[in-house]
């Protein structure tokens, strides 16, 4: 039988040919209609997403074969990980492979904006010619606040750096700083820099990281950019700040509200403020991008679906193999809620086998182990394993079609 992979939202090509060449049935499609929900979403086996599919639990529910779901983005808060688990479904997606793009674009939004940039386009597509170099400024010897010192706050650091800028910044993890930058607090951040990014992930902690009294903060006449998440910011209190002159200039890449669709009407307070730059959530849409994207999700499913390895999933319990299946063995993988007793259980199921490796790991209440293990009754040891009151899920790898030992 041929796994059926449903890829959508026009995930980049290099997934599909990589997926395609494992001998899975790629279909591809922008989006799933309503009723396609109840026919299309129960025969596919694994699923490729970007930032606007949700898979809530009712949607899992009906992914009655599913194995698992690529999300092809950085984010995974549009799919529910904790109902993925409950029923044995990795999710894994790409943290890291767009930083450079995201980077590359509060460069340049900062120089826009140092230049107002931004807002002589829109007068010259106008026919007004306003040429003019009051409030215009090189961002050399200007001082660079960041929020969030990791993979893109670092990397823009660097970038930031080599155009003469002094770079700062705040994390509340101990991280290396590279260059010259150096860490300060956050008050000292806001009060002295003259940029003012942010790069942290979507928390309760995060949420209107930057309100009304950080923004009163900011030093008059400083920029404030976000290309993160669209919650860190409180918008209402950035655009009377843009528009009372306090802030020079904003860029804004995400909202706390955006559009499903290309039909859906874009609102927002920061509409009509001026120097101010507004992006539709395109940080890491790049070719560069989208294509390291492509082909380092679809690596991190076709080793799960065939191999059961789960290292860097972000839900379930990152388990890695020992090596190739050995000829003649069959490989075990069990997903199972981690409760007294269950170890003494499986372990039982599977004495009677010849095991060769065995590796276990828990996690938020799941426990997934893999086994490969010589027996001619797999088919029992399977049948035995579903059967447990703790098990959540069962699947059985053959040397052969459907498994083709990539470590």
């Amino acid at each position: 039988m041929s796994l059926k992979i449903l890829l959508l939202e026009n995930v980049h090509d290099t997934a599909a040919k990589e997926l395609a060449a494992e001998g899975f049935e790629v279909i591809r499609k922008v989006k799933l209609e309503p009723e396609e929900y109840d026919t299309i979403l129960p025969t596919v086996h694994a699923l490729g997403i970007r930032s606007k599919t949700k898979m809530p639990k009712e949607m899992l529910d009906k992914a009655k074969n599913l194995l698992c779901i690529g999300c092809f983005c950085i984010g995974t808060d549009t799919t529910d990980l904790g109902a993925a688990a409950a029923r044995g479904i990795p999710v894994f997606n790409s943290p890291y492979a767009n930083t450079r793009s995201v980077a590359e674009l509060i460069i340049a939004e900062m120089i826009m904006l140092a230049r107002q940039a931004g807002d002589r386009s829109m007068e010259i597509h106008r026919g007004t010619w306003n040429k003019k170099s009051k409030g215009c400024y090189e961002v050399r010897g200007k001082t660079l606040g960041i929020i969030g010192y990791g993979h893109v706050g670092s990397q823009l650091s660097v970038l930031a750096e080599g155009l003469g800028m002094k770079v700062q910044f705040y994390d509340i993890q101990k991280v290396l700083a590279l260059g010259n930058a150096k860490l300060v607090q956050m008050d000292d951040l806001l009060a002295t820099s003259d940029f003012l990014t942010i790069h942290v992930p979507k928390l309760k902690s995060t949420e209107n990281l930057v309100g009304r009294d950080q923004i009163k903060k900011m030093k008059v006449g400083s920029y404030l950019l976000n290309a993160s998440r669209g919650n860190v910011v409180d918008v209402d209190a950035a655009a009377a700040a843009l528009k009372s002159g306090h802030l020079a200039g904003g860029a804004f890449d995400v909202y706390p509200a955006e559009p499903k669709g290309y039909s859906e009407e874009f609102k927002s307070p920061l509409i009509g403020c001026p120097n101010t730059i507004l992006t539709p959530h395109i940080g890491g849409s790049t070719e560069e991008a989208q294509e390291a994207i492509g082909a380092e999700v679809a690596d991190k499913m076709i080793k799960y679906i065939n191999t059961g390895r789960t290292v860097a999933s972000v839900n379930v319990p990152n388990v890695d193999i020992g090596g190739p299946l050995p000829d003649g063995f069959t490989r075990v993988l069990n997903f199972h809620h981690d409760v007294p007793g269950v170890m003494r259980d499986i372990n039982l199921i599977l004495a009677t086998g010849n095991i060769t490796y065995q590796s276990l790991r828990t996690g938020n209440g799941i426990g997934y182990i893999i086994v490969d293990v010589q027996s001619s009754e797999y088919a029992l040891i399977k049948d035995s394993l579903d059967k447990m009151e703790s098990s959540i899920r069962t699947i059985l790898l053959h040397q052969g079609s459907g498994y083709r030992g990539v470590v």
